[in-house]
């Protein structure tokens, strides 16, 4: 039987960091006047929108090259939960059409963040 841990560890993290990046990328090119525009309808700062890039562009690449993993997870799973808060609160309950959880992308980004959060790098990794 093939068992490759690590390997598995760097699909996970390329997996997330590159999706999550491209949104990142999204908002690099478009800006953030939307998130600003949520956070100030919840009564929030506007500037704290630029908190995405964090989430959205350090940390994938953190997550992506193996640096500070753990960390680098933990701030996309933090952006993740602001993200359902602001923007998906009134989905959390709620199932597609065709039977699926309506926050089936989000919450797979959350809890692939979480399980790096606890599982590390691996060895195929920038050593941090």
């Amino acid at each position: 039987m093939l068992h490759q841990p690590d390997l598995g560890k760097l699909i996970l993290r390329l997996a997330l960091g590159l999706m999550i990046l491209l949104h990142g990328i999204s908002k690099l090119l478009h800006g953030v006047g939307g998130i600003e525009s949520m956070l100030v309808s919840h009564g929030l700062p506007a500037f704290l929108a630029w908190g995405v890039f964090v989430g959205e562009v350090l940390a994938p690449l953190m997550i992506i090259l193996g640096f500070h993993t753990r960390l680098g997870a933990g701030l996309i799973a933090i952006n993740m939960v602001v993200a359902i808060l602001l923007a998906h609160t009134g989905e959390l309950y709620q199932l597609t059409r065709n039977g699926g959880w309506a926050l089936e992308l989000q919450g797979m980004f959350l809890f692939t963040a979480l399980a790096l959060v606890f599982t590390g790098p691996g060895r195929f990794r920038v050593h941090s």
